[in-house]
């Protein structure tokens, strides 16, 4: 029984899409780990990576417990999402606000374990990332508004490591910014009628599939030129520089699975494709910085 609410509880976070926005945080650790010259000590690298992990799981387990809890109404009247544990009562009301409340707590515990300023910062992650759930009621840009949530985690994890904040991890967080907005723009297609018929806002009922398409790609397009402005700011060399061709080529073929009268592909384009860049982009600039140490 206990397995199988686990199970539950994950299923209703989407833990596994939390590969999507971690790596993007732990480029920005690495690039300021080897700023402030940490990387040699291998002891604190270590511990400063546990509390980022800890400090990102607890964000985004609070901010799609949060997610869940204000959108079972709408939930419950979509077909796509009638099935999820917050609408079936799998999962009540009081547990979701239960585990939202300790997993937020979790995220400020990890984060006064990092430094002062982590820890004064982080109420501003819990409102973006809770703010987020509103704005699909009165904005067509909420895509944005996620990326820029989600775009905040590397900001974050880079005063993590410094207490500062930088033009890399600036960089790093408007990348995960379009890339984010750029898919979700993508995954809202499925939702369109709808958000229509249910008066709710996105890009695509603003603006339409074809629109909506071109829209995505040109913020695709404005990631990859932000990976190439990291690399350069960062010195960084041919490996990582292979992983943003790699990523570019991923992108390209996330699009052509996408037709304006043939959505099919969707899931595949949304999980697969996205998870595999980040890992893809976080294993290249991994190894760049560690073998050009």
């Amino acid at each position: 029984m206990l397995n199988i609410k686990v199970r539950k509880f994950l299923e209703l976070i989407k833990f596994s899409h939390t590969i999507f926005a971690l790596p993007f945080a732990l480029i920005a650790t690495i690039l300021a780990l080897q700023e402030t010259h940490q990387l040699v000590n291998e002891k604190s690298t270590w511990i400063i990576f546990f509390w980022i992990v800890i400090a990102m799981a607890g964000a985004r387990s609070g901010a799609m417990g949060f997610n869940r809890f204000i959108d079972r109404k709408w939930d419950a009247e979509n077909p796509r999402t009638a099935s999820r544990p917050s609408v079936t009562g799998e999962i009540s009301a009081f547990q979701i606000i239960v585990m939202v409340v300790i997993s937020f707590a979790v995220l400020i515990f990890a984060a006064w374990n990092l430094n002062l300023l982590a820890f004064w910062l982080s109420p501003v992650a819990i409102f973006l990332v809770c703010f987020y759930s509103y704005t699909k009621r009165f904005s067509s840009f909420s895509h944005f508004f996620l990326g820029m949530a989600i775009g905040s985690a590397p900001v974050a994890a880079w005063i993590a490591v410094t207490g500062t904040f930088s033009a890399s991890s600036i960089i790093i967080g408007l990348s995960v910014l379009t890339w984010m907005a750029g898919f979700d723009i993508l995954y809202a297609l499925q939702d369109l009628e709808y958000d229509k018929s249910t008066q709710l806002h996105s890009i695509p009922v603003k603006i339409g599939i074809t629109k909506s398409l071109l829209l995505a790609k040109l913020l695709h397009i404005l990631t990859v030129g932000l990976w190439i402005i990291l690399s350069y700011l960062e010195a960084l060399h041919w490996i990582f520089v292979a992983g943003i061709i790699v990523c570019s080529a991923l992108l390209i073929w996330e699009h052509s699975l996408l037709k304006k009268d043939d959505l099919s592909k969707l899931d595949m384009a949304f999980f697969n494709m996205n998870a595999i860049i980040s890992v893809t982009l976080f294993i290249t600039l991994t190894l760049d910085v560690i073998l050009f140490l």
